[in-house]
């Protein structure tokens, strides 16, 4: 049975081992510990087998700067989103994802954004046409953003985003 928790400083390291398992490079591993470092991490969630703790799948939810018609928006944005190996396709994402978009809109986020597949992002109600009217580096088909608090922001609205730096630097060497 998996629980889905706050991440724990003892989980550093799992959570960067999980990370560069998941993905081609260890830019992702990396982003995470720059949004921490730098004071932009919102919500690191973390899916742990019972009994064991070993870290099955981790969520991050980061700070992000957001206005429309020149008044800032409460918004974080989605990434990374990883599952070790043997626990994928088992809803594992799912809970992580739900759990924390659940905890940020009692916190009063109203938009989430995401940057990544459609096919994946849009089950849970993430949309291209929520963040179209948006500004912002990552603007395109992969930039999908889902209102929180009952849809207060309704999607096709103008506005800016801006991710935490710590995206910009996604790609760069080490």
């Amino acid at each position: 049975m998996l629980a889905i928790r706050p991440a724990a400083p003892g989980d550093v390291a799992a959570i960067d081992d999980l990370l560069l398992a998941s993905f081609p490079a260890p830019a992702e591993a990396r982003l995470i510990g720059d949004l921490c470092a730098e004071g932009d991490m919102v919500l690191l969630l973390v899916a742990a087998e019972e009994g064991s703790g070993q870290i099955a799948g981790v969520a991050a939810f980061s700070r992000m700067d957001v206005s429309v018609a020149d008044r800032s928006v409460p918004s974080v944005a989605l990434a990374p989103v990883a599952v070790a190996g043997d626990h994928r396709r088992q809803g594992v994402a799912e809970a992580l994802v739900t759990a924390g978009m659940e905890r940020l809109e009692a916190e009063g986020v109203v938009l989430c954004f995401v940057l990544g597949d459609p096919a994946f992002y849009t089950r849970f109600g993430f949309d291209p046409l929520c963040a179209k009217g948006f500004a912002s580096p990552y603007a395109g088909d992969y930039l999908m953003a889902t209102a929180l608090q009952g849809g207060l922001m309704p999607c096709g609205v103008r506005g800016e985003a801006r991710h935490a730096a710590a995206f910009a630097r996604l790609g760069q060497s080490a």
